[in-house]
């Protein structure tokens, strides 16, 4: 696995300054989709494209599918801090906190 360093950023620091790496997959093939750095406390409803790490699929498309064609989110601009991410449909991915050394 490859070294991961965490972004350190406004976002970061207003959810509490506590992050932790996710390895994300589909729930319903178990096809790896991607690394996530999810800060904060909460449900991932939304992954963030400047927070996905070392991505196994395209994430230039409207849609984020999985590589056997299973549809897990969609592409929107979050308003609230005018950044762009995938809104997730709800149980359509499963998450696993990857340890850091």
């Amino acid at each position: 696995m490859a070294k991961f360093v965490f972004k350190n950023d406004r976002y970061k620091k207003t959810r509490g300054g506590y992050s932790r790496l996710l390895n994300i997959s589909c729930e319903k093939c178990g096809s790896h989709i991607c690394f996530y750095q999810k800060d904060g406390p909460g449900n991932l409803r939304r992954m963030y494209i400047d927070r996905i790490l070392d991505s196994a699929v395209p994430m230039n498309g409207k849609s984020l599918i999985c590589r056997k064609g299973h549809l897990l989110g969609v592409r929107i601009m979050y308003d609230k801090e005018k950044r762009t991410a995938f809104r997730l449909f709800v149980d359509a991915v499963t998450k696993r906190i990857v340890k850091i050394r």
